[in-house]
C-alpha cells in the first residue's frame, strides 16, 4: 500500500514553504511525529541503529553536562574551545540554548505530542542541540541563512534525520514554487554541505566537549573537514531572495 502524507500536517508543510521563519522547520519537525507513517519512522530509526558508528554512540545515550560560556575563557587562541567560545560571542547566541531545548522537548514528550519519535531518534534531537554550534566551528559554516542551510545538508549526507531532511525540503519548495532567486544560493550552499558531508568522517554524536584544548585545525585535518570552499553570494544585490532579505543576511 502507497505511503502518503498527511494532508492536515501538507497544510503546515505549505505555511512552512511559504515563510521558513514564520513557522520554522523547528516547529514542524514536531508537528510531524503524530501523523508520521510508521515505516518511515522505522526507516529513519534504522539508520541510525544499524549504522556501525551511530548505533553503538545512540544506544549509549551519553549528553554533555550543561553547558556555561564561562567554562571556556581557560582556552588559547588556536583552539577549538577558544574558537567555539568566539563563535557564540560574536553570534550572540543562548549558552543555554541545549539546556532550554531539553526542558521544552520533556514538555512535548509529556503532552504526546512526540510519543512516537523513538529514543534513537530523541537522542539525536538533544545531543545535535549540544553539538550544533560545535559543528559550525568545525566545518566553518557561519551563523548566516545559508551557512545554516549548509550545515544541514552537512548533516543530512552523514546521517538521515527528518529535521535536515525538513530543512532542505522546505527551502526547496520554497525556491522552486515561489522565489527562483533563491535557487543558485541555496543549491551552491546545499551542494557545498552535501560534498563536506559525504566526504568528511562522521561527526554525529562525537564528545567534541572533551577536545576543547585541541588545535581547532587539527581536529578539522583528523575529520576531514579543511576544504577549499567557494563563498556563497548573490549578484546583483537585485536579486537577493525576499526571505533572505527580510532576515537581514545574504551570507
Amino acid at each position: 500500500m502507497q505511503t502518503t502524507i498527511d494532508r492536515a500536517f501538507g497544510e503546515k508543510f505549505l505555511k512552512s514553504i511559504d515563510d521558513f521563519y514564520a513557522y520554522g522547520v523547528d516547529w514542524l519537525f514536531n508537528e510531524w511525529w503524530e501523523s508520521a507513517p510508521a515505516e518511515a519512522i522505522a526507516k529513519y530509526e534504522a539508520a541510525i541503529l544499524d549504522h556501525p558508528e551511530h548505533g553503538p554512540l545512540a544506544r549509549e545515550g551519553w549528553l554533555a553536562p550543561d553547558f556555561t560560556l564561562a567554562s571556556l575563557d581557560g582556552y588559547g587562541p588556536g583552539t577549538l574551545g577558544h574558537a567555539y567560545r568566539a563563535f557564540i560571542v560574536d553570534n550572540r547566541l543562548v549558552e543555554r540554548l541545549a539546556a532550554g531545548y531539553h526542558a521544552r522537548h520533556d514538555e512535548l514528550l509529556r503532552s504526546g505530542k512526540i510519543a512516537r519519535m523513538p529514543p534513537a531518534l530523541a537522542y539525536k534531537v538533544l545531543r545535535g542541540f549540544q553539538t550544533h554550534d560545535l559543528h559550525h566551528v568545525l566545518t566553518g559554516y557561519p551563523a548566516t541563512p545559508f551557512g545554516e542551510l549548509s550545515l544541514q545538508a552537512f548533516q543530512l549526507a552523514q546521517i538521515h534525520y527528518p529535521y535536515a531532511s525538513m530543512w532542505i525540503a522546505v527551502v526547496t519548495g520554497h525556491m522552486t514554487l515561489l522565489d527562483p532567486y533563491l535557487i543558485k544560493p541555496a543549491m551552491d550552499a546545499i551542494t557545498d554541505g552535501w560534498t563536506l558531508g559525504c566526504r568528511a568522517r562522521s561527526l554525529q554524536f562525537v564528545r567534541f566537549e572533551e577536545r576543547l584544548g585541541d588545535p581547532l585545525e587539527a581536529v578539522q585535518a583528523e575529520y576531514g573537514l579543511l576544504h577549499d570552499r567557494r563563498p556563497v553570494t548573490i549578484t546583483p544585490r537585485e536579486r537577493t531572495p525576499a526571505l533572505i532579505a527580510a532576515a537581514g543576511g545574504a551570507g
